[in-house]
């Protein structure tokens, strides 16, 4: 797969297996597994916001970077992918 990114919450699209699924059960090339299945968000409440910090802890444990840095990342990152934009 080409090097693409979750449009909701920014985490790379590596596999097959880390892509959402859409109504019919076809693999979605836009989002990942944990954001997006059955053709609807998993959370569709879900701000800017709460994706960001939902999404800190994991940045920093793959990516080996402070708290605070991931946050400034992921608010710089988050906000342009297009379910955000």
């Amino acid at each position: 797969m080409d090097a693409k990114f979750c449009q909701s919450c920014s985490m790379p699209l590596t596999t097959a297996e880390s892509l959402g699924s859409n109504a019919d059960g076809s693999a979605n090339e836009e989002y990942c597994t944990y954001c997006y299945q059955e053709g609807a968000f998993t959370d569709p409440d879900a701000s800017v916001q709460s994706m960001i910090e939902v999404c800190v802890p994991h940045v920093v444990a793959g990516q080996k970077m402070s708290e605070q840095e991931a946050r400034d990342m992921l608010n710089r990152f988050i906000p342009k992918l297009k379910r955000w934009a």
